[in-house]
């Protein structure tokens, strides 16, 4: 496939953004990423480009570049993270794409685009998008950005994501804003397998029928852990980690090079693929932008000088507007949970679904009441099991 452009990926993580770029046509020109497990999966499946290691000493950007992507580090960001905000230690990290497009003017790139944690929108008042949005027209850049959900590509994750694009030379609503579907009904649960945070159930489940919850780089426990499962056979199960990469659009075993830097240390494999962009995602905007220039929906409103960040805007010098576009650009059909799975998935230990159980049932959450039943039915039974296993 001939180039339609070059991409370089700062925060490359294990190559999310990339290999949607790919997928359509942009050759990766240079990769940006200091973890050393996510650095050996890149020099894996992205043998001939550039690795750089830490962006703080990136000089500049190659000249000529097309797209310039960085899923910036949102652990200060996210409900799951410690709430630091844009000025935290890692997620902080985002003013040295700032500083790369203060480089020659050679080195700017056609496109900026970013993906982070919806969660930005309101935490501290907003004021990661403020600080991203005021640096980008600061500089001459016209803006736009959407929460976009996973599930419009087909895949049985609920992933929300937020995607800015910006550019001084071209107009980004088209690219992001052309597309919008209906975001389709919940299914009821029965017969269908349905995901949950098991960390979680004193606030909050995670639920989803038909799908799993974000899987994330890590959790309420501190430590990387897959989403749970409860299957139509009533069992309560974790997928496998090939699984979950499939689950953000990578093949299986995407991220195992991990395993010869990093060893087979629990959630390894878990934190690199929770921290990637989701590939159809990226592969759907590289569509767009490959597209060209076309129309874009929605009616704008002009905000407040105070106001809450919408699910979609735009903006430049001139101003911020409100974008009336969904989380579904585009609505592929979803493949159901349990027949998407393609390898053998694992039991919940007794410890993990017991304490599960007991914050949930002392819980305010709503919850089928077969799920109960099957939580008990599963502690059950992997107390008969051990209790044999003892006297045996």
């Amino acid at each position: 496939m001939a180039s339609i452009g070059s991409t370089v990926g700062l925060f490359a993580g294990i190559g999310g953004f990339e290999l949607g770029l790919e997928e359509v046509g942009f050759s990766t020109e240079l990769l940006c990423e200091i973890e050393p497990g996510a650095r050996a999966v890149l020099a894996a499946h992205f043998a001939d480009t550039s690795l750089h290691d830490d962006v703080s000493t990136l000089g500049t950007l190659p000249a000529g570049c097309t797209v310039l992507a960085a899923g910036f580090p949102c652990q200060d960001l996210s409900q799951a993270g410690r709430g630091a905000g844009i000025t935290g230690g890692r997620s902080g990290l985002v003013v040295q794409v700032f500083r790369l497009l203060d480089g020659p003017e050679s080195t700017l790139p056609t496109w900026v685009l970013l993906e982070n944690v919806p969660f930005m929108l309101q935490l501290d008042q907003g004021r990661a998008m403020h600080l991203l949005t005021t640096e980008l027209s600061s500089r001459g850049y016209r803006w736009a950005y959407r929460i976009v959900d996973a599930r419009a590509f087909g895949l049985p994750q609920r992933r929300r994501r937020v995607l800015l694009l910006a550019s001084r030379t071209e107009d980004p609503r088209p690219p992001l804003f052309g597309q919008d579907e209906q975001v389709p009904r919940d299914a009821d649960s029965d017969g269908r397998a349905c995901g949950f945070y098991w960390t979680e159930g004193n606030t909050g489940l995670g639920w989803v029928v038909d799908g799993v919850p974000t899987i994330k780089g890590g959790s309420g426990l501190g430590i990387p852990s897959p989403p749970a499962l409860w299957m139509p056979d009533g069992s309560i199960v974790t997928p496998d980690i090939r699984d979950a990469e499939r689950l953000q659009g990578f093949k299986a075993d995407w991220s195992r090079p991990a395993e010869v830097v990093l060893g087979l240390k629990r959630g390894v494999r878990w934190k690199l693929v929770g921290n990637a962009v989701c590939v159809p995602m990226a592969s759907w905007i590289a569509k767009r932008l490959a597209a060209g220039v076309g129309d874009y929906l929605g009616e704008d409103s002009r905000f407040p000088d105070h106001f809450r960040w919408p699910n979609a805007a735009w903006g430049d010098k001139s101003g911020v507007r409100k974008a009336s576009v969904g989380e579904f650009p585009v609505k592929v059909a979803q493949q159901r949970l349990h027949e998407f799975l393609e390898f053998q998935t694992h039991p919940l230990s007794e410890r993990a679904v017991r304490g599960f159980r007991n914050r949930l049932a002392a819980s305010r959450l709503r919850y089928p009441r077969a799920f109960l039943q099957d939580l008990d039915r599963s502690v059950e039974q992997k107390s008969l099991k051990n209790d044999f296993l003892q006297v045996a």
